[in-house]
């Protein structure tokens, strides 16, 4: 089963607070693609152990966009990285183009 992000925790973080809500949803906009670029470069360079650092800051993001089997494999993905394998590269590069465009329809 694909996982669709969505704003459901913010939602109930936010408890109608429509400032609050804008300002998280803003913080993820801005954080987001930082934080993937900062992977891709640490990939790219085959620096697995800061990659691994970056996927520990975008796994959260994941679980607060709803993600949860994203962010298992993002957890798996980061204990990888730290032994200096990257088998799930892939799958994690296509949970972030689905967060990557996520973030600019909202």
């Amino acid at each position: 089963m694909i996982e669709t992000p969505n704003l459901e925790y913010v939602d109930n973080l936010a408890d109608g607070d429509t400032a609050f809500r804008q300002k998280f949803i803003g913080i993820l906009k801005e954080e987001f693609p930082v934080e993937q670029e900062e992977y891709l470069d640490t990939m790219k360079n085959v620096l697995f152990r800061e990659a691994s650092e970056h996927v520990h800051k975008i796994k959260h993001k994941l679980n607060v966009l709803g993600l949860h089997n994203a962010y298992t494999l993002a957890v798996q993905h980061e204990n990888e990285l730290r032994n200096g394998e990257q088998s799930l590269k892939e799958e994690f590069l296509s949970i972030l183009k689905v967060v990557e465009h996520y973030l600019k329809t909202i």
